[in-house]
């Protein structure tokens, strides 16, 4: 597993493909600024599904908290690992190459069958993956909840910064 962050990670970020980065990068980074350690790695449930088995079977027992899995097309890697593991699953679509505008992907994580739920996200919705999992891992860790009041706190701050310049923005004809 590639490890990005020098202790012991609570966030495991898997992926069907490497094409799926950009997407998954997201939550990475809002986990990094949230300072909550995370690995991250691809896991495809197709073309390596032994490898698959044995991340969602391992990772309990290595300290994940959360596991954030992202695909696109079929997007069968977020509802297979929640069926091989006790920890929560947040799943993000991807809209693919080979995706039917990333419906497929929606529908194929958020539609899981009854006693294997996955938490899923927005369509290419990495950074509230990335939130949700730090929210979750929150519930143990109120170091990380402590950062997570801030974060929330400078969303509002930003909107609240934006109010004049909407209520104060004229059009011209």
């Amino acid at each position: 597993m590639n490890m990005k962050l020098s202790h012991q990670p609570h966030v495991s970020i898997i992926m069907g493909s490497s094409s799926d980065l950009p997407v998954m990068e997201q939550a990475a980074a809002v986990l990094s600024e949230l300072n909550v350690t995370y690995e991250m790695t691809v896991v495809s449930a197709h073309r390596t599904p032994e490898r698959m088995v044995e991340h969602a079977k391992a990772a309990a027992d290595r300290g994940i908290k959360v596991i954030v899995a992202g695909a696109g097309g079929a997007a069968h890697l977020p509802g297979m690992t929640a069926s091989l593991t006790t920890l929560p699953v947040i799943g993000v679509p991807i809209h693919s190459s080979n995706s039917i505008d990333g419906w497929d992907s929606v529908l194929s994580i958020l539609q899981m069958p009854s006693g294997v739920p996955v938490a899923t996200v927005a369509l290419d919705g990495g950074k509230n993956a990335g939130i949700l999992a730090a929210q979750i891992v929150a519930t143990s860790q109120p170091e990380v909840a402590e950062r997570l009041n801030t974060f929330k706190a400078n969303l509002k701050e930003k909107v609240m910064a934006s109010i004049d310049a909407v209520e104060n923005h004229r059009i011209s004809k």
